[in-house]
């Protein structure tokens, strides 16, 4: 513990340095961090996505340090420093814990979950969908808010009722394409919506899900792009079946 804490003290000291003696560093508000600290939280995601250690150790560094520096930022507009902060979510955990802070008894992660969301409306929060940012990908937001539905008991019984929803969900869709309404938008977004929820169900994360279908096309796309150069074919000039030969030996791969 005394090492970690050296290690903090230490970054601490550092940001003090940077923002005293460093034009960059001096130049920084909340406002034009924001950006960049969002740059750095996909960096992390794409080291977890490739279960680099190494890269996740750094990218963890680089959060940290802008966790502290918007701490010092504060504490320049004399609004809050770090030991706030910190002090802060620490309350917020012991609070929001009962059952290892308190004497609530919880049976599963469920009923963990479920406390979680009450107890958050007792704070003062009208609704239990305010603790989704508004700016989260689309994707993302809709599991986070089918998430917290289903902590306070709005959810389906079992995936078998999901995917019947997600049928009646493409079959609507379907519907909308062929009369050439002006509903197939909401249709379609109906679609992906029951898609994540019955994602939810079957324990895949459906971000998590395309990022990796994601990887994998880019992948056997360059490899089409590569090989086809390589007998020296141009794929503006190529035809669908002849590049799909191409792209079944790169299915092939690893």
């Amino acid at each position: 513990m005394k090492e970690k804490l050296k290690a903090f003290e230490r970054l601490l000291t550092i940001m003090d340095e940077l923002r005293e003696k460093c034009p960059w560093d001096r130049k920084q508000t909340l406002e034009t961090l924001r950006h960049l600290t969002i740059e750095e939280v996909y960096e992390l995601s794409d080291a977890i996505m490739d279960n680099d250690l190494e890269e996740i150790k750094k990218e963890l560094g680089d959060l940290m340090l802008h966790m502290v520096f918007y701490s010092k930022i504060g504490d320049e507009k004399d609004a809050f420093d770090v030991a706030d902060v910190l002090n802060g979510v620490c309350e917020k955990l012991i609070h929001r814990h009962p059952h290892i802070y308190g004497d609530v008894e919880v049976a599963d992660e469920e009923e963990v979950k479920a406390n979680w969301e009450k107890i958050k409306l007792k704070e003062g929060k009208k609704s239990v969908l305010e603790g989704v940012p508004r700016s989260l990908p689309s994707l993302v937001k809709a599991s986070r808010i089918q998430d917290k539905a289903r902590g306070v008991g709005f959810d389906w019984d079992n995936s078998a009722q999901v995917w019947e929803k997600v049928k009646e969900e493409v079959m609507e869709l379907e519907a909308e394409v062929a009369s050439g309404s002006d509903k197939i938008e909401e249709e379609f977004g109906d679609v992906l919506f029951s898609l994540i929820n019955y994602a939810r169900f079957i324990g895949v994360n459906p971000d998590d899900a395309l990022e990796r279908t994601n990887k994998k096309f880019i992948k056997r796309f360059q490899y089409l792009e590569t090989e086809a150069a390589a007998d020296g074919k141009a794929l503006g000039d190529m035809s669908l079946e002849e590049m799909d030969e191409y792209w079944n030996k790169a299915k092939e791969l690893p």
